[in-house]
């Protein structure tokens, strides 16, 4: 079988051979032309991979068992509610509780007492109506004194405000009584039945009122009049009225502005001048000013400037006269360095009005015999540097040139021993108002620390040098001034508090009254006032929110100063109190 299919293989492959010869030998048989008649489709036949169910060979084969399940229940109750998701929150500090009114009181030695109220209320959105009382008294005696020297002052102020879209305004009223005695006398010159004689209480009151005019988006800005009527318990009078009013309209980028003025007061006293020997002649006064400032106000974000001038015509009714005077009004400030150095300087003058009433709450041992003129401020001239040394500590330094014609200075009267006037000012133990052309170089510097939110300080000198046209000292007025205060928040509960100033020597003199002689050639002994330094401080519990106590000391060092000639001031003073605050 083998052997024929040998010879067969053989036979075809010699056939094959014979026939390529032959075709080399014959003609081209030319091309023909395949058509297919059906589109190629390739297949990918499944890949070799191991199935997960093999076919077994073995001989035997297993039979898998059948098996049944059951499920066993049993209800259970269930308890679980599910609860709503929250954000988490910052805990915050709830605002404090306010309040519109406070009452305090408080008595301490010396028969010292203090009381104080306060309350504002909301009559509408718009309107609003705030009242104040405030008292302050002494009754005790101070130590080597002859006369009596007990003090009382009260005040009670009463003001509405309504607001509306465009403009705001108000009306005000002032009640004030006063009791003061003129306990200066001088050591051991009267005797004890001349003593016994003197009426040394001064009863001083006061009533005024007053009204205000803010209007937005006008050339007419504010409005603001008063009027007050002061007197005294020795028939002396004072009427006091002023009106002020503001103009402003833009100008490119900068503001002109009008203020403009008109300042009357008027009065009269009862007695003549302690420097006569005879009381047979009153004293009157007024004055009237009329002033117009006008003003160009530059404002950049550096840079500030105010152009101005004030214009004033003052007039002396009494003596049918008058006089037009021209001050300058030129401030100006730059930022040097961001809010760390602030350059600021500026020339200033004014015709200031003088008045019974001002130079009572300065000197409330003043005779009622004054000379009453307004002082010609011809200008005030200062340049300064202010700002941030650090975020907590703030500065302010300044220097100043004043040049002023009838500066009133406070000196003694004299000893007038011809006078019986009904109240006894006249035994050297009260003071009169002196003029004097005064050039004045001031320099003043201030620090403030904020430490913290609860504890602050600041410090402050001021040092000045004057020289008269009259070659006299500054009569009262000190060289040198100084004060340092601080306010302590200790916890929640607990706050305190102090204040300490210095003020430097001042110079003052006695004189008394020759008949026949004149002012200038009465006996005068100079007196020179020591420098002292006065202590005061506080300290405070919150009990709650509407509670408070606590405990004031004044002159600790208990040191008998005199802030006036022969006017020693009470010793260490302590003093404690209460305030509550509610609403009413």
């Amino acid at each position: 079988m083998y052997k024929n299919i040998k010879i067969g293989i053989g036979l075809l492959l010699f056939t094959g051979v014979q026939f390529t010869f032959a075709q080399d030998d014959t003609d081209d048989l030319g091309t023909e032309t395949v058509t297919v008649t059906k589109a190629y489709t390739p297949t990918v036949s499944d890949a070799f991979k191991i199935k997960s169910m093999p076919n077994l060979n073995d001989s035997i084969v297993l039979q898998k068992k059948k098996i049944n399940y059951s499920i066993f229940s049993v209800p259970v109750a269930s308890t679980f509610t599910p609860s709503k998701g929250t954000a988490s929150r910052v805990e915050r500090i709830p605002p404090p509780e306010l309040f519109n009114s406070y009452a305090s009181a408080g008595a301490g030695n010396y028969g010292n007492a203090t009381a104080e109220f306060y309350t504002t209320r909301e009559l509408d959105r718009d309107e609003t109506l705030n009242l104040g009382f405030n008292h302050n008294s002494s009754r005790g005696d101070i130590d080597g004194v002859q006369l009596d020297n007990i003090f009382t002052d009260s005040r009670l102020d009463a003001a509405y405000k309504k607001r509306d879209r465009d403009l705001d305004w108000g009306a005000a009223i002032g009640l004030q009584h006063q009791l003061y005695n003129w306990y200066g006398l001088p050591e051991g010159i009267f005797d004890e039945t001349t003593v016994n004689g003197i009426d040394e209480r001064q009863n001083y009151y006061m009533g005024e009122v007053g009204g205000h005019v803010n209007v937005e988006e006008s050339f007419f800005k504010r409005l603001d009049l008063k009027y007050r009527r002061f007197w005294d318990a020795v028939k002396s009078g004072e009427n006091r009225a002023f009106l002020n009013a503001i103009f402003e309209a833009p100008l490119n980028e900068e503001a002109f502005k009008i203020g403009a003025k008109v300042d009357y007061v008027g009065g009269d006293f009862e007695n003549a001048s302690v420097n006569s020997s005879t009381n047979d002649q009153g004293i009157k006064y007024g004055h009237l000013q009329v002033g117009l400032s006008p003003g160009l106000v530059m404002r950049r974000d550096d840079f500030s400037l105010n152009l101005g001038v004030n214009l004033v015509y003052g007039m002396n009714l009494e003596a049918s006269e008058g006089n037009f005077y021209i001050y300058p009004d030129v401030t100006a400030s730059y930022r040097l360095l961001d809010e760390t150095v602030i350059a600021y300087g500026g020339v200033e003058g004014e015709l200031r009005q003088n008045s019974y009433y001002d130079f009572v709450e300065e000197n409330t041992f003043v005779s009622p015999t004054l000379s009453i003129a307004p002082t010609d401020s011809q200008y005030n001239a200062y340049i300064g540097l202010k700002g941030q040394l650090l975020p907590n500590l703030s500065y302010n330094l300044k220097g100043s040139y004043t040049a002023e014609n009838n500066t009133p200075l406070f000196k003694l009267n004299p000893q007038n021993n011809f006078r019986a006037d009904e109240k006894g000012y006249y035994y050297g133990n009260s003071f009169e108002v002196f003029y004097d052309d005064i050039k004045t170089i001031g320099i003043f510097g201030e620090l403030n620390v904020d430490v913290n939110r609860n504890f602050t300080l600041g410090i402050n000198a001021e040092v000045y040098d004057y020289n008269t046209e009259t070659d006299n000292p500054a009569w009262n007025l000190p060289n040198l001034k100084g004060s340092l205060f601080m306010d302590y928040q200790i916890g929640e509960k607990w706050f305190a508090g102090a204040n300490l100033f210095y003020v430097g020597e001042r110079d003052d003199f006695s004189t008394v009254v020759v008949q026949n002689v004149p002012v200038s050639e009465y006996p005068a002994t100079l007196i020179n006032l020591d420098s002292y330094f006065d202590a005061n401080a506080h300290l405070g519990y919150r009990v709650d929110n509407q509670l408070s106590i606590f405990l004031k000391a004044a002159n600790i060092a208990n040191n008998n100063y005199q802030r006036w000639a022969n006017y020693p001031v009470q010793g260490l003073q302590v003093l404690g109190g209460a305030t509550y605050k509610f609403d009413f």
